[in-house]
């Protein structure tokens, strides 16, 4: 949730970033009158409560002939107190409830407007061409025995598949490649749980609008994850972190699962838009201060690894509208997919401020003064959507797909994918 002193006293400023993101800014107000009312039932409680407490002494002193009717007093003021207890419960409920309907607040320069409405920063290398005409990645996977959606189907329904052969390898080369940047970055790797409490989720800013996109086992009261960023920013829930040596940097291997609810009739075909996938996600705990910095970073390792792969990409500057409700900022990167003749998102990475801290509880300690809240920031490092790209980029017209030469240590050498047919 945003920091409530700000709501207090720049409530325009909220208002504004609700308005670039296209929600209603009387969410502010209504947060704002929450809050007040809050403070009032506090208020009340706290004063009645010294109302007892005098009381209270007063029939300790008082003679005996006048206690009676001083406990009969006391018995109201119990009363009243308990209640006055009741309504602070209440009205602090009704206020986070409210303050959570509140979206992060935008940074200054990000874009307003929907998904549409973003910025290109920059753009790397050229779009490929071909002599001959190129096969989608799903033709392709299928003629390298890599990818097998119809055994996909027939066993889990549609959205789902099997990486075959050297499908499977491919993914875990990517996979392994990221893992080995990430250490030399100076990140922790972590394989984290995949199913989370409710409490985790929800501090994570995932059950919000897009809640229908999250798998629930409604016995046990959990979710599955569509990124570790959800279990690694639990992973210090609750916590007072030392960042005085720096930030903590964690790398998070975990399976993801989406519903994809909504997205009938997208993507259908191949591996893009499926219900389950791995990743290696990125996850920082940092100060506030350095966020903006750290979130640069992020993007700088993204980059390299697409430019080491060989892909042609765009990184754009996401529009307030198109933010999930945790992020501040958010820069994602997209590779030229020939046969759809289109960028599509291969990263993201967000950077949450103390959006998300603020829900899980997470603070550090400055050289002086009280704790304070962390910054958080996430992004992608490596996933299987990307095995769309690095095919149909590097393919041949007899349906052959040359490694990249950083992926070759991981695939024993091997140079050039072969058909298997």
């Amino acid at each position: 949730m945003i920091d409530p002193v700000v709501l207090r006293e720049n409530p325009d400023l909220v208002k504004r970033s609700q308005e670039a993101r296209g929600s209603s800014p009387d969410t502010v107000d209504q947060a704002l009158e929450a809050d007040r009312a809050r403070r009032a039932a506090i208020t009340a409680f706290e004063e009645l409560r010294a109302a007892q407490n005098a009381h209270g002494k007063k029939v300790a002193q008082a003679p005996k002939e006048d206690k009676p009717a001083l406990v009969a007093e006391a018995k109201d003021l119990s009363a009243r107190v308990k209640d006055a207890q009741h309504a602070v419960t209440a009205a602090e409920a009704a206020s986070d409830e409210a303050l959570s309907r509140i979206e992060n607040i935008v940074i200054d320069g990000v874009p307003a407007g929907g998904e549409e409405s973003f910025v290109t920063l920059r753009t790397h290398g050229d779009v490929p061409s071909y002599d001959f005409e190129p096969l989608d990645h799903l033709a392709l996977g299928e003629k390298l025995g890599a990818i097998d959606m119809e055994r996909g189907t027939k066993v889990s329904g549609s959205r789902f598949y099997f990486l075959t052969g050297i499908g499977a390898r491919l993914e875990i080369a990517l996979m392994s490649l990221a893992l080995d940047r990430a250490l030399q970055a100076g990140f922790t790797p972590l394989i984290p749980p995949t199913l989370v409490r409710p409490e985790v989720m929800r501090g994570t800013g995932f059950l919000g609008e897009h809640a229908d996109e999250v798998y629930h086992l409604d016995d046990d009261d959990l979710y599955l994850v569509g990124t570790s960023e959800v279990p690694l920013a639990g992973y210090h829930m609750d916590e007072i972190l030392d960042l005085g040596r720096g930030a903590k940097r964690y790398a998070g291997w975990s399976t993801c699962y989406r519903r994809e609810a909504g997205s009938y009739g997208k993507d259908t075909r191949g591996i893009i838009r499926v219900h389950q996938f791995n990743k290696l996600e990125m996850f920082v705990y940092t100060t506030p201060d350095d966020a903006e910095a750290e979130h640069l970073r992020l993007v700088e390792l993204q980059e390299r690894m697409l430019q080491d792969l060989g892909l042609s990409y765009r990184v754009i500057d996401v529009a307030a509208g198109d933010l999930g409700s945790s992020a501040a900022r958010k820069y994602d990167i997209e590779a030229w997919v020939p046969t759809q003749g289109a960028y599509r998102e291969l990263t993201s990475t967000s950077n949450c401020t103390t959006y998300q801290a603020r829900r899980l509880d997470i603070r550090f300690r400055p050289e002086s003064g009280k704790t304070q809240p962390v910054a958080t920031l996430n992004g992608t490092l490596a996933t299987t959507r990307w095995i769309v790209a690095l095919l149909e980029t590097h393919q041949h017209a007899d349906g052959s797909v040359t490694v990249p030469e950083v992926l070759r240590p991981y695939l024993g050498g091997l140079e050039i994918m072969e058909p298997t047919a």
